[in-house]
Formats: C-alpha cells, structure tokens, sequence
C-alpha cells in the first residue's frame, strides 16, 4: 500500500528512521531511494535519539552524511525515562538538547 502512494511524483515521502539501529539497511529508505532516486521529494526523520546507547551520536544522520536525501533530515527527540525519574523540568531538558 506503501509503494502505492509513494510512486505519485507529487506525493512528499516522510521516511522514519530509528537513530538506534543501521540506516544504511532501513526498508524504508531503501523503497524511497528506488522511488525517489533523485531524493527531491523524500524527508528523513530520525526517531529514537532519546534511547541511543551512551558515547553514540546521531550528529552525521542528522548532518546528511549517512545515507543523503536532497531535503535532509530531521531529529525527534523524547523525553529520556531518566530525565523524568529524575524529575527534571522539560525547559532544563530543552536547554539541554
């Protein structure tokens, strides 16, 4: 059903990606890189940055330097499980990010 909509050259491909696993091998980059070959008309989002293992970054996924889309990626970032046991205030954890 996926492919169905995202073969429509006027339809804006929103391709979700886990910042705690490999890119490189996401279905679904895969599918907008064969849909989209040129990346015009395909958005990265990059979920799950909150969970990444300590000492990892997600820096070159969100700079465009793994897998390159022509509109870039954009970062999600939740609220760490640790920030609220530890109750810190939302506006600290912003300043934070």
């Amino acid at each position: 059903m996926c492919e169905y909509y995202m073969r429509d050259a006027r339809t804006i491909i929103l391709c979700v990606v886990p910042a705690n696993a490999d890119m490189t091998t996401s279905d679904g980059l895969q599918m907008a890189k064969r849909l989209d070959p040129n990346g015009i008309r395909t958005v990265g989002v990059i979920t799950k940055i909150d969970i990444m293992d300590r000492g990892t970054s997600a820096k070159n996924m969100i700079l465009n330097k793994e897998v390159p889309l022509r509109l870039g990626y954009v970062g999600v970032v939740n609220r760490a499980q640790e920030d609220i046991i530890n109750q810190i205030p939302v506006a600290q954890a912003i300043a934070k990010e």
